[in-house]
């Protein structure tokens, strides 16, 4: 049954974050430099380190700093900011929706374009169109996030400037909106000048992290509905009259969706772990900027909270694959 599948997932994804935990925790205490180094002011003396080593429990034995930090974590306190000197909950909650709305919808223009650029090419098969189409699926796949990036910038940035190449919003444009998801909530609240805005910021970050990504989706997209077309059920839809494009989308799509599916869930994992360079470039302020700015100030507190914070995203992302294929296909759902 379904929920017997989301039991087991769930207490796996227990288990895997507290792995996670166990991890990050020793190796950033494991690497050599003390985060204390950056916080004292010119003239401190011992006493002063003392005190600073104190408060932030680096005075105690690493076991006892796990547990300390463990029990905070689940009370739901991920500790202060060393370099920034606030609660790392709040530096979370306010750059998290810049990074979700970013990655959500780098993945659906990369569904979009992965889908149509497999349909096509699926469709165009044994002329030459098609190997132009599968030459140029190539050569985006071998490109990656950083290097679009850095394209975009140089192109449409510097020698055709008609995009931003840096922010989330114009600062001079103040939606005054409850909440940091700008682009749902000018949506909702039907505030188009400021959706425009925010898209006109996110267009070059968006496709720069959706190309490969969409790259992967219509290669096994297309070896699926290759596969699928060589089927009785493809035949019996053209005996009946068909086109190729109705038999296509019809009868062979909805059977190739459920392996795309699930490596379109792990390569989503990946493009969330590629925000973290495109966020730098473009000076976008959402967690993969911030962490950035974590590792170079050693910050560990908030380093901690950031890969706890990736992880459970990564942990989710997955369950929700696993629960969508379950419900799609019958047999998982019932096996």
């Amino acid at each position: 049954m379904i929920w017997r599948l989301l039991g087991i997932r769930l207490a796996l994804a227990a288990l895997t974050l507290v792995g996670v935990a166990i991890v990050v925790f020793v190796l950033l205490r494991a690497v050599p430099g003390n985060p204390i180094a950056m916080m004292i002011a010119p003239g401190a003396t011992e006493a002063d380190i003392l005190a600073l080593e104190a408060r932030y429990g680096f005075d105690k034995s690493l076991f006892q700093q796990f547990l300390i930090w463990g029990g905070d974590v689940l009370r739901g306190d991920f500790g202060t900011s060393i370099s920034l000197r606030q609660d790392v909950v709040n530096l979370i909650a306010g750059r998290l929706p810049a990074t979700l709305e970013l990655a959500f919808l780098a993945l659906l223009v990369a569904v979009v374009l992965g889908a149509g650029i497999a349909i096509l090419s699926t469709r165009l098969r044994g002329r030459t169109s098609e190997g132009v189409i599968d030459s140029a699926n190539g050569i985006s796949l071998a490109i990656p996030e950083f290097i679009w990036a850095l394209a975009f910038v140089f192109l449409l940035g510097v020698i055709w400037p008609v995009l931003p190449v840096s922010g989330r919003i114009d600062p001079v444009l103040d939606p005054g909106f409850a909440t940091s998801f700008l682009l749902v909530e000018s949506l909702v609240r039907f505030r188009f000048d400021v959706t425009a805005n925010v898209l006109s910021h996110m267009a070059m970050p968006t496709f720069a992290l959706a190309l490969p990504l969409a790259a992967v989706i219509a290669r096994v997209l297309k070896a699926a509905l290759l596969e699928a077309m060589s089927q009785d059920y493809v035949l019996l839809a053209r005996l009946k009259g068909y086109s190729d494009l109705a038999t296509i989308w019809r009868e062979a799509l909805r059977n190739a969706v459920l392996p795309t599916l699930a490596l379109t869930g792990v390569q989503f994992t990946f493009l969330l772990g590629g925000t973290v360079i495109v966020e730098r470039i473009f000076a976008y302020p959402g967690l993969g900027n911030m962490a950035i700015d974590a590792v170079i100030n050693r910050d560990l507190p908030l380093i901690q909270g950031l890969v706890l914070t990736f992880g459970l995203m990564f942990i989710l992302i997955n369950l929700s694959v696993d629960l969508l294929a379950a419900a799609i296909n019958p047999r998982l759902r019932h096996g």
